[in-house]
């Protein structure tokens, strides 16, 4: 079995998340305990108790999710719920962080510390530029750039075959659903986000989050790193910094991620982190291939 780790951008973020696992597992609660005293701030006690609201913005979900996928990992390891290394790892958007983690590209405080800033330079971004993002399903990928590029919207991901999210000025992304619905797609859906990530609305974070990358001591990684924006393995310190500050700007090509492992012989993706949405992706993307989610306490237990 050739296994991948991929690493979501997104979760449940429901309260409570990770409170099994921090009760369960001393792992676990050692990583949060440590994010705690690196952010100076209670990021368990938002993940375990909200509310909601709150644990929902953009600079808490980011390290909420980072910190909840990582102690997943170090638990995972530790039951023997994973081989002892993948053949690669990817994350989609934020997952990145994680999975530059789990090869030991990025020591965990380093990387807390990035997310904690991507969060916050993101979202000011996102609060100069209001945008919005949509879900456009059953249009094919050409057809959603031409649908883009007539409303002046942007492809933000590539999720899986006739899954899409596109970015931009809400009146942009409003006129490009209007396109999408008539030109074919089944459905087109706002989602419910504080900006348009993965635009070029981003780009006032980009200076900061460069700089924050510069510092931030990444090595070459362990186990190949399969980039969002490449779509292929990085083994490169100086290139895979780059592309964490690309990737604001550009779309997350998880399609061509997953392709790219399954074309090198992986059989086996494992998700590590809240939620199950790559799982769902990568069955669309490759429905020959296994999918294991390792989400919380009860899929740690054999």
């Amino acid at each position: 079995m050739s296994e991948a780790w991929v690493f979501p951008g997104q979760g449940s973020q429901e309260t409570g998340m990770g409170r099994d696992l921090y009760e369960a597992f001393p792992a676990a609660r050692d990583l949060y305990d440590r994010a705690d005293a690196l952010l100076e701030r209670s990021i368990s006690r938002l993940c375990f108790e909200g509310p909601a609201e709150e644990l929902s913005k953009t600079t808490n979900a980011q390290p909420a999710i980072f910190v909840t996928s990582l102690a997943l990992l170090a638990v995972a390891r530790e039951a023997g719920m994973v081989q002892s290394d993948a053949a690669f790892v990817s994350g989609h958007s934020l997952g990145e962080y994680s999975a530059l983690c789990a090869a030991d590209a990025l020591d965990f405080g380093a990387g807390l510390r990035l997310v904690e800033t991507r969060g916050k330079v993101t979202q000011a971004a996102a609060d100069a530029s209001p945008g919005g993002m949509a879900a456009i399903l059953g249009l094919d990928e050409e057809a959603a750039r031409e649908v883009c590029n007539e409303a002046g919207a942007e492809l933000c991901n590539i999720n899986s075959p006739g899954q899409l999210v596109i970015g931009g000025l809400k009146d942009e992304v409003a006129k490009a659903c209007e396109l999408a619905i008539a030109r074919g797609a089944k459905r087109a859906i706002p989602l419910d986000v504080s900006g348009a990530f993965h635009s070029s609305l981003m780009q006032p974070a980009v200076e900061p989050m460069r700089e924050a990358v510069a510092a931030a001591g990444l090595r070459e990684p362990r186990i190949p790193f399969v980039a969002n924006a490449t779509a292929d393995a990085m083994m490169d310190a100086e290139a895979i910094g780059n592309e964490l500050v690309f990737q604001l700007m550009n779309p997350v090509r998880w399609v061509q991620c997953v392709e790219y492992m399954t074309s090198q012989g992986v059989t086996t993706f494992t998700e590590i982190g809240p939620g199950r949405v790559l799982s769902g992706l990568i069955k669309r993307i490759a429905p020959g291939v296994e999918t294991r989610s390792i989400n919380g306490a009860g899929s740690l237990v054999a």
